[in-house]
């Protein structure tokens, strides 16, 4: 009886698990200002720094969006956002969670 229910709790902490990993992480961001997103940030909340700058040699033009896949590799659900503008201006917003979050807007 033991055994079948460390087998089941087991079994159980599984399929939690994968369920998790199986999130999807994909968020459209927005960028509904006047000016370009030159860079985007999205580093899990227990990150010390900012991961790579998503859009690498792209950018986000005013008035576009882009779907962006979040997913790290690390499970994590929780990240921090952070954009810097063509007139060098950086929004940073925090605790987003992209397992449940479709969109992130960026407004005027």
């Amino acid at each position: 009886m033991k055994i079948a229910r460390i087998a089941l709790a087991t079994a159980l902490f599984a399929f939690g698990v994968s369920s998790v990993n199986a999130l999807d992480r994909r968020v459209r961001i927005n960028n509904y200002t006047s000016y370009d997103i030159i860079e985007f940030y999205a580093s899990h909340t227990d990150a010390s720094n900012w991961q790579e700058d998503i859009l690498g040699r792209d950018i986000l033009p005013a008035g576009s969006s882009v779907m962006i896949n979040i997913d790290d590799g690390t499970g994590y659900c929780v990240f921090d956002f952070k954009a810097v503008f063509e007139d060098g201006e950086e929004l940073e917003k925090y605790g987003n969670n992209v397992c449940e979050l479709a969109e992130f807007n960026y407004t005027e």
